[in-house]
């Protein structure tokens, strides 16, 4: 009997002891973990500096007069300014003049292209004493200018390259002036001096025109709004703008099947972008060569547009150029149509502005087809369509177009009635 109850007083007693053990277990846990937070908590200056530095923007290292590397932070080695806890031999050269003079001193640093993905290739490096009370430390401030280097570079070649392509037109429109200015009672002299000067002016307001489409749209000028534009009235407009060029060059325009397809969009801008296309075609294609344009619809979602010529192509090292403003496949051929180098440049921005993609395919000899991707424009039912598409009991599920045709159609019966 006593042995039994032994027993029962024992499970008892341990049936008790779980939720004591547990409570034990959890606040030693507690403990645990509230120390570990102490223990990771910023509680001392040098903690706080240490943050500070490694966690900067600037590139920031510490050198002493051995040009050995005392402090350093993750960004200097990203700009190169420390490898291996050696400092930038161009960095030390001057380094060593600061030394000497306590002035401070900033050179630029010109980083070779790495292929482990980091994009820093120039780098501005201020150097100065880190006290000036002695000269046994200096301090190496460096600042990421990839950016700034190239936005300037390519602002340089933007106005040197304007500058030469309105030069061109000007001084031929100045020397066809003195030449009509020499014998003004000559007829002949007069219309063929005075077309040509016409010529010339046409050009050069076609190229301020489109300098001033590009400038839009590269710019921070906001886009009109967008509406639904249907792809086949696009290609009809800009197809209707080529038509005379075309047909004077002795080149037939086609085009593939209608789709009926809408994208959200400014319909004077796609009209822009493929008429450039079609022109930019037309005026690389040999006489009687035909230029098609047709559509396709991918992935149920996007329509393609393209553009496909019989001409001369493009070489493989320039197809990733014919993009960039100014430049020119064939510059003998843009001089004898008129060409100003910016169609294209104008076309990827159009494109870029509509959320969609320009792809080129092209052969030397063969042809060259450009294509436009853009999104298709789904526009969302009425709320009458959405209550008749829930009362529909067919039991295939009909696709998106044909549900809210059917829900039409049904509205218009119920009208009647």
């Amino acid at each position: 009997m006593s042995t039994v109850l032994a027993f029962v007083l024992g499970v008892v007693l341990t049936v008790a002891a779980i939720p004591v053990v547990r409570w034990v277990n959890e606040w030693r846990d507690r403990a645990r973990n509230s120390a570990s937070l102490q223990d990771s908590r910023v509680t001392t200056v040098s903690q706080v500096l240490h943050l500070v530095v490694q966690g900067a923007p600037t590139a920031i290292t510490v050198v002493d007069r051995a040009g050995e590397v005392i402090l350093s932070n993750s960004r200097a080695h990203e700009m190169a300014i420390v490898h291996d806890r050696t400092l930038n031999p161009e960095v030390w050269v001057v380094g060593q003049e600061v030394f000497e003079d306590l002035e401070t001193r900033t050179i630029d640093l010109a980083m070779p292209r790495r292929s482990t993905g980091n994009r820093v290739s120039d780098v501005k490096a201020l150097i100065k004493p880190l006290t000036l009370v002695d000269n046994y430390f200096i301090i190496v401030y460096g600042t990421d200018e990839s950016e700034n280097v190239r936005m300037e570079s390519a602002r340089r070649d933007f106005v040197a390259n304007v500058s030469h392509e309105l030069k061109t037109p000007v001084g031929g429109m100045s020397l066809l002036a003195e030449a009509l200015l020499q014998d003004p009672n000559d007829p002949d002299m007069v219309e063929y001096f005075g077309n040509k000067l016409l010529n010339e002016s046409h050009r050069m307001a076609e190229l301020i025109t489109e300098l001033i489409s590009l400038s839009k749209l590269q710019g921070a000028e906001a886009l009109p709004e967008m509406m639904p534009v249907k792809v086949d009235e696009v290609i009809d407009e800009a197809m209707s703008r080529n038509q005379i060029s075309a047909d004077n060059a002795g080149i037939k325009l086609t085009r593939g099947d209608r789709t009926g397809v809408e994208v959200m969009g400014d319909r004077p801008m796609l009209v822009m972008a493929v008429s450039n296309l079609i022109s930019n075609a037309v005026n690389y294609s040999s006489e009687s060569q035909p230029v098609s344009i047709t559509q396709k619809i991918v992935r149920e979602n996007v329509i393609l547009i393209r553009v496909t010529d019989r001409g001369i192509g493009i070489e493989p090292e320039n197809q990733k150029r014919v993009f960039e403003r100014f430049f020119r496949v064939d510059k003998a051929r843009s001089r004898q149509t008129g060409g100003t180098g910016l169609g294209l440049a104008i076309v990827k921005h159009v494109v870029a502005n509509h959320s969609g993609n320009i792809k080129l395919w092209s052969r030397p000899g063969t042809g060259s087809t450009f294509t436009i991707e853009l999104p298709i424009y789904v526009p969302e039912p009425e709320p009458e369509q959405l209550e008749l598409l829930e009362e529909d009991d067919q039991p295939s599920t009909p696709t998106f177009r044909e549900a809210v045709t059917r829900a039409t159609a049904r509205r218009k019966e119920k009208e009647k009635q």
